[in-house]
């Protein structure tokens, strides 16, 4: 066998999402950013007795920790993509980082609940007026951490469309879905959590100081538990599915449409999952007359389909499959 036949046969496990590199200076840029306001709020929400400012520092400690994770998950998945010991590349670990950070979420928003019901049992006096300036200036930095990630975000979804312009409309939503990076979507999120804190800090205590309304520190320090919470579980319930292999329906009924569409064709096993942001990985048994094409040909059928970066296909050979 050529050293050249053996080059030509030898596949690639780079599965990192097209924005890797790009994606992973942004969210370098935020740690930096929300460490610096991290230490602000929690130091004046101690300071001025403000449990929404103090639930939204503590939050954007856990925040910018998370972000940590997924700036280093972006490095590790870079530096080990040509790793051989990962057998299907490093493409995942920005799915694992994702997953951990929603459990991170989850626990944010069980400390900030169970302190913030504290606060409504037993009220402390509140400095309402220099909590509101603090609140807003994390506001202010929540948004402008959330423009640089979602300009990312929305670079890599319109990347998505074009590359799939020739799939049918009703699969946009899906092949958006299996480009999502689950990475940068978790630090999304936990942004714009930062931000929703922020923004009900500012609210409560705007109520507290004009309204002689207290109770609305604390009650908002709930309701953002609320939200964090709800977002955890949607993030978990995603890149949960990505970690135990949960194949997309929608790719699934185009393999087996393509492979099956001559007669004396049939797909006996399909095993399919996601390998990274955009990629996907497909092994498939096909039980076939004995005429039939070889396993080089039905790759060839499987070429053009989006998303799909490694395939292997067995052929069955069977006289009881009709020609």
């Amino acid at each position: 066998m050529t050293e050249q036949c053996v080059r030509t046969h030898i596949h690639p496990h780079d599965f990192l999402g097209d924005s890797h590199e790009r994606n992973e200076r942004r969210t370098w840029m935020v740690v930096g950013l929300t460490t610096v306001m991290m230490v602000v709020e929690i130091a004046c929400g101690l300071l001025f007795n403000s449990m929404a400012l103090l639930a939204d520092g503590w939050h954007m400690a856990t925040h910018a920790g998370a972000l940590a994770i997924a700036g280093f998950a972006y490095r590790y998945a870079r530096s080990h993509a040509k790793d051989s010991r990962f057998s299907f590349g490093t493409g995942k670990i920005g799915d694992l980082a994702g997953y951990t950070n929603a459990v991170v979420l989850c626990v944010v928003s069980l400390f900030i609940a169970y302190e913030s019901v504290d606060r409504l049992i037993n009220p402390l006096d509140i400095s309402f007026g220099e909590a509101m300036v603090v609140a807003v200036v994390g506001l202010v930095v929540n948004v402008v951490s959330a423009f640089m990630l979602h300009d990312g975000h929305h670079h890599h979804h319109e990347h998505a469309h074009d590359h799939c312009k020739h799939e049918h409309a009703h699969d946009h939503d899906h092949d958006h879905a299996h480009h999502t990076d689950h990475n940068l979507r978790a630090a999304y999120l936990h942004v714009i959590a930062d931000a929703l804190t922020s923004v009900a800090a500012i609210l409560a205590l705007a109520a507290g100081r004009w309204l002689g309304w207290a109770w609305m520190d604390p009650l908002m320090g709930v309701v953002g538990a609320a939200v964090i919470a709800k977002w955890a579980v949607g993030l978990l319930k995603e890149t949960g599915k990505v970690l135990v292999d949960v194949a997309p329906a929608d790719l699934m009924r185009t393999v087996r449409k393509r492979l099956e569409g001559s007669p004396g064709e049939y797909v006996s096993d399909l095993h399919l999952w996601r390998v990274g942001p955009g990629h996907y990985a497909a092994v498939v048994s096909i039980l076939s007359h004995a005429e039939a094409p070889t396993s080089e040909d039905y790759k060839r059928l499987l070429a053009d389909v989006p998303r799909l970066s490694h395939v292997t296909v067995e052929v069955q050979r069977c006289a009881c499959v009709g020609g």
